[in-house]
């Protein structure tokens, strides 16, 4: 059984930054890819970023040039380096896990962007 446990959530006003971190039970090597997704009340469920083993980035139009992820092995976490939060980036962020057969989630972290 994976466990994967988000942290770094926190209420922020326009502008400001947070860093989530994503830190699995097992060895992220393992997985093909790990994401953040972010779900908004009365919204579906949105891939906000996602890293490959190898290190490829992937990241949503509406994050380009203001969220980085990246990821540690050796600690076994994943980051999702947010700056310039806009109150729409307000959400509950997920992070995801996947292998060739399963996929695996947090249980997410509340992110708040207001003044």
């Amino acid at each position: 059984q994976v466990q994967l446990v988000e942290s770094g959530g926190d209420s922020v006003q326009p502008g400001g930054s947070l860093r989530l971190s994503c830190a699995a039970s097992r060895s992220i090597l393992s997985f093909n890819t790990m994401g953040w997704y972010r779900q908004a009340p009365g919204k579906q469920r949105e891939l906000v970023a996602a890293i490959t083993s190898r290190g490829s980035t992937n990241l949503a139009d509406s994050v380009k040039g203001r969220f980085t992820i990246s990821r540690d092995n050796g600690k076994n976490t994943v980051y999702l380096q947010m700056d310039s939060l806009k109150p729409e980036d307000t959400a509950v962020y997920y992070c995801n896990a996947e292998t060739r057969l399963m996929l695996y989630w947090g249980q997410g972290t509340q992110v708040t962007v207001s003044s």
